[in-house]
């Protein structure tokens, strides 16, 4: 260590303490040599450049004084014109001289001198080794022109007064003014349009051939009828004009040729500038102009950012954003990268969309198409994404870009966006509002399977409607069904509102059921003015606030709604009750007015002939039952919640004990240890105590712990829940965890299946025969496609296939496209599904926008289309708790305190409640749940169509033959392939077969072919759905499995199903009628009536912390 020490150099003398002090100034004497960099721009040409070139503000004053210049050098031709007396005789000296005053000599002298010293400097400045080219420019040669002359009479001064064709500087005007605009572009750092440059440059080139062809034909003429500029003026315009009037025309020849050749160059020219302008209009149509600075400052505006606009799309969003009053006067700016679609096009020349609507064509991601579209100024920018990719990990990273980009230019521009996948979602966190489409569409389907027609729900409180769809309809149960879509989610503070103030105090069970109950409304949420959580139904040990914020479901908002006194209602009921028949239903409580359009709220319960009915029970009945309906209490009493007669407690499931349940189905409440991707929210879920091995998870394969191969060897209590997919994604997470969730009894809870291809044989394995709903996913691989709307075509295809074989299994599935929808359990020949489709034609061209929602698979629930929820971004921007509220609804977010999204069903006991209202008071007042809705079936009213009058005869026929031939059918069917698909080809060969049997020869006894006979007639009269049935049992028997749960189906077509939202309070309940609740949190009850269970969670909770989740 001491050799390494020694051998360290000492420091030079010039590094002393002294120089450290001292800085650079012991450096002075140091070898270095100072270098000076662009030594060329110092000299005197490179300084001149740098003037009258390169800087543009100086270059744009040099070009405007060359401009003053020649349009004072044009003046002053004008005034020496018109002070010059004309001259007499027709002789040609008087072309090549001029009466030119002194004064102005000396003027024209100066102009002169400076405009070609200028000419000159500028000539010398440019030059670039090529000589010719500076000289043979025209502006060059028409300043040699118009300025040597003047300069030769200053040292020859009888050619003073030799003419010189000063007018010719309006082109040298018109060449300087082109390149000021240049330099004005690039002095201001702003760049005008392509299309206000080229007007200009046009509107210049018409002035100066004008003012040519004037001074032109006033000179030659003046040896001829000596026309004065007025004269020529008039000539000129009425000769461009294309009228000539003849009563000026030129005399000499040498005027006659002038007017040729400014005609030959007019020719020439102005097509050419025509041509540009043209190309350049064209150009902005499709790329669209610029939102001016004055109407974003002046007026407001949001921005519409989406990578491809379809005409689809683009109505969606201009319906539902005008829809609310308070934003008619926004203006809608889309930018989009693409070019304008002919269909958008053709939508936006209409007068209504064409002054609020305007088109650029440009990129989020470039600053200057930012600008072009004042998104600094805008109102918000909506960020959508394109869902018909092949690559939807794609489209969501263009739209993340897009995200930042905008938040990069516009910080303070309020963000809606839309994302396709969750795993993508934590990029775009800042933005103030997002929706990810998988999460709600697995939500939505997941709970379409224990909540039917939940979308449905969903679909129709998120989009604006007046409730007037189906009104014009005979059916009542369009009527109805049309009249309760106009419900949707409306905000207002407590101690404002009409409706709520006089519940200040009260618990939030007591105000939901009178507000009901007195104006209709069905509270279903409220948020405390200090917190920004929504609470939805926080039960009756809510109490409410004067500052709470309520959410309610009605018509219409409360500003928009008028009331009658109790006396003016009395005297209308009285007064109608005159009128009663068959077709007069009692008149609801309250009349909603939605500005000139009065709304009547009446009975909603359907009375047709042929229409299920409900009867009163007796009037013993009454008296015994009547009494069970408690009252809502203001405030709550523990006491008074307990146990609902109408439908199983969540602390019945609680307190039963694990015993009945099998030991490989224990279940302990926890949070799954592990997300899929950053940014789900924590739901708690039923668990299984210890992680089931991955080879147990294979339902068609035994392994060492299990020797099951099909899912009826697993013996479930529960019917299953199978999903077609195409791989098991991340969104699959949100499709299990709503049917996992802690809220949920264990003995409701169904086996989820994942199907992730769906042949026949994998179909009957998976127990698709005794399952209670199969959930068809959109392919992802099948999205794109040359045509737009068939992008859904492999979806449709295979759950029609799924439904002709199994027509009664529950077929949940998503599209694409909504207008798809009606392809949905397809009937050509079914006469109801024509009247429908006609209704939604009329419904269309009403102006509705829920035309889709009378076809019978859409108001069933069956199918929905995930676009449909664009509406819900849109709605954010005036209603911002509405994707909160859908989050919570559809079990995507949990808050502590809010309630949850159940149903239950109306059966045979249940009928003497009678009423909506008092089921709304016997809920409230037993277990705190809100109903908001019922879903409603009932027989459909048009008789059947040809074809199934057809297939039920000849079922019937078929049945009789079985009865008296059944031991030799069954030995044909057994002798048949088990592929019958083809039906027509094998009836066809069975009948030869048949002939061939009967030909062998005469031993065959007269019975014998009395069976063939009996065999071929009973092929013949087979229907589609008996064959259909015979190719599944087959493929039942071939793959092992037993063919009892099987037989042959009847299908729903006989039947119909529909939504009804907040029903009035004199609605009839039917029976099965499944009833929506919004059911208050249990946990608060779990906590003070059961420790041991909440210890016992959290060692569960902690025990499987590392382990995966198993649901």
């Amino acid at each position: 260590m001491v050799d390494l020490e020694s051998e360290v150099p000492p420091l030079p003398p010039r590094y002393r303490f002294r120089d450290l002090l001292l800085g650079d100034q012991g450096w002075q004497n140091d070898d270095r040599v100072q270098v000076e960099f662009y030594m060329n721009e110092n000299t005197f040409k490179e300084r001149l450049k740098l003037f009258f070139i390169k800087n543009q503000r100086s270059s744009l004053r040099i070009r405007l004084f060359n401009f003053s210049l020649k349009l004072l050098s044009c003046l002053l031709y004008i005034i020496r014109v018109l002070l010059e007396n004309p001259a007499q005789g027709n002789e040609w000296s008087h072309i090549f001289w001029v009466n030119r005053s002194l004064p102005l000599w000396g003027l024209q002298v100066l102009v002169a001198l400076i405009s070609l010293s200028e000419t000159m400097l500028l000539g010398y400045l440019s030059y670039k080794g090529n000589i010719w080219e500076q000289i043979l420019r025209i502006p060059f040669i028409l300043e040699i022109i118009n300025a040597v002359p003047f300069v030769i009479s200053i040292f020859w001064p009888s050619l003073r007064n030799l003419f010189v064709p000063v007018f010719l500087n309006c082109w040298l005007a018109k060449h300087a003014l082109e390149n000021m605009i240049n330099d004005l572009h690039r002095a201001i750092q702003r760049t005008q349009s392509a299309m206000f440059n080229q007007v200009l440059i046009l509107i210049s080139t018409l002035l100066c051939l004008i003012f040519t062809c004037i001074c032109g034909i006033q000179h030659l003429e003046r040896i001829g009828k000596k026309l004065n500029l007025f004269d020529s003026l008039y000539f000129c315009i009425v000769t461009f004009s294309t009228v000539g009037f003849g009563d000026v025309t030129p005399e000499t020849w040498s005027s006659k040729l002038f007017v040729v050749a400014m005609i030959c160059v007019a020719l020439v020219v102005l097509p050419i500038q025509f041509e540009q302008l043209a190309y350049l209009w064209m150009e902005r149509q499709k790329s669209g102009g610029n939102y001016s600075r004055h109407r974003a400052q002046t007026e407001k505006h949001v921005v519409l950012c989406v990578s491809s606009l379809k005409i689809d799309l683009l109505m969606d969003f201009l319906n539902e954003f005008y829809a609310h009053p308070r934003l008619q006067d926004y203006y809608v700016v889309i930018l989009c990268p693409t070019e304008m679609d002919v269909q958008v096009r053709r939508v936006l020349q209409i007068p209504m969309w064409s002054q609020r609507v305007i088109y650029l064509q440009g990129s989020a991601l470039k600053d200057q198409d930012l600008l072009r579209a004042k998104m600094d100024d805008a109102e918000a920018c909506f960020i959508l994404s394109s869902r018909c990719e092949v690559d939807r990990t794609s489209s969501d990273h263009q739209t993340i870009l897009r995200a930042w980009a905008v938040k990069d230019f516009a910080p303070n521009c309020p963000l809606y966006v839309q994302i396709l996948k969750p795993e993508n979602k934590f990029h775009i966190k800042f933005a103030d509002h997002v929706v990810c489409e998988e999460e709600f569409k697995y939500a939505m389907l997941a709970l379409n399977c224990v909540c039917p027609a939940t979308s449905t729900l969903i679909t129709l409180l998120v989009h604006t409607s007046r409730g007037q769809e189906g009104q014009q309809s005979p059916e009542q149960w369009q009527k109805t069904y049309g009249r309760c879509s106009g419900n949707e989610v409306y905000h207002i503070t407590l101690e404002e509102s009409a409706f709520f103030a006089e519940y200040e105090g009260k618990s939030f069970t007591y105000a939901s059921f009178h507000a009901h109950k007195k104006f209709g409304v069905c509270l279903i949420g409220a948020r405390r003015e200090d917190n920004k959580n929504i609470l939805l139904n926080p039960g009756p040990r809510y109490i409410m606030n004067a500052t709470d914020i309520c959410f309610y479901i009605n018509i219409t908002k409360e500003e928009n709604s008028a009331f009658k006194n109790q006396e003016q209602q009395q005297k209308n009921s009285i007064s109608r009750s005159v009128y009663h028949g068959p077709a007069r239903l009692p008149v609801h409580s309250i009349i909603a007015s939605m500005g000139t359009v009065a709304i009547d709220l009446q009975d909603t319960s359907c009375r047709s002939a042929s229409g299920p009915t409900l009867s009163l029970p007796a009037e013993g009945i009454k008296e015994v039952r009547r009494p069970s309906i408690a009252p809502v209490l203001e405030v709550a009493d523990t006491s008074s919640i307990h146990a609902c007669d109408l439908l199983s407690d969540q602390s019945e499931d609680e307190t039963t004990s694990d015993e009945n349940m099998p030991s490989n189905l224990e279940y302990a409440k926890g949070y799954p240890p592990y997300s899929p991707y950053i940014g789900s929210s924590p739901t708690l879920c039923h668990l299984l105590h210890e992680k089931v091995p991955f080879c147990c998870l294979r339902l068609d394969k035994s392994c060492q712990h299990n020797y099951y191969e099909d899912a009826k060897a697993y013996g479930f209590k529960n019917k299953l829940i199978i999903v077609a997919a195409e791989t098991a994604g991340n969104g699959l997470y949100n499709f299990i965890v709503p049917l996992r969730a802690y809220y949920r009894p264990k003995k409701e809870l169904n086996p989820i299946v994942l199907l992730l291809d769906n042949p026949l044989d994998d179909l009957l394995r998976c127990g698709v025969t005794f399952a209670a709903n199969m959930v068809v996913v959109d392919k992802e691989s099948t999205m794109s496609a040359e045509e737009d709307y068939m992008a859904d075509a492999k979806t449709i295809v295979n759950v029609q296939t799924l439904f002709r074989l199994f027509s009664s299994l529950s077929i949940i599935t998503e599209l694409t496209h909504p207008a798809n929808m009606r392809f949905m359990q397809f009937r050509a020949k079914d006469c109801y599904s024509l009247a429908l489709s006609k209704l939604e034609k009329k419904e269309r061209e009403r102006g509705s926008n829920l035309a889709f929602m009378f076809r019978l698979p859409f108001a069933a629930g069956r199918v929905f289309s995930i676009s449909m929820l664009d509406t819900l971004l849109y709605q954010s921007f005036v209603k911002d708790y509405m994707i909160s509220i859908t989050r919570l609804l559809l079990g995507l977010d949990t808050m502590p305190g809010s309630g949850f999204l159940c149903s239950m069903k109306i059966t045979e006991d249940d009928l003497w409640i009678r009423t909506y209202a008092r089921l709304y008071q016997k809920l409230c007042s037993a277990t705190g749940d809100v109903p908001i809705g019922i879903y409603r079936t009932e027989s459909q009213k048009l008789a059947m169509s040809e074809s199934q009058i057809s297939i039920s005869v000849e079922e019937w026929e078929d049945t009789k033959d079985c009865r008296d031939q059944g031991h030799a059918r069954g030995n044909h069917r057994n002798s048949t392939s088990s592929d019958q698909s083809d039906h027509p080809l094998l009836r066809r060969k069975s009948m030869q077969w048949a002939r061939r049997l009967s030909r062998k020869g005469p031993k065959h006894s007269g019975k014998t072919a009395e069976k063939i006979t009996q065999q071929r007639l009973t092929l013949y009269r087979r229907s589609e759905r008996q064959e259909l049935a015979e190719l599944v049992k087959n493929r039942m028997k071939h793959l092992g499995l037993s063919t009892v749960g099987y037989d042959e189906m009847n299908d729903h077509q006989s039947t119909l199903s529909y939504i009804l939202i907040n029903p009035s309070p004199d609605t009839r309940l039917e029976l099965n009628d499944i009833v929506y609740l919004i059911r208050p949190d249990p946990l608060p009850f779990l906590a003070n009536n059961e420790p041991i269970r909440n210890s016992s969670l959290c060692n569960a909770a902690g025990a499987d912390s590392r382990e995966e989740t198993q649901l």
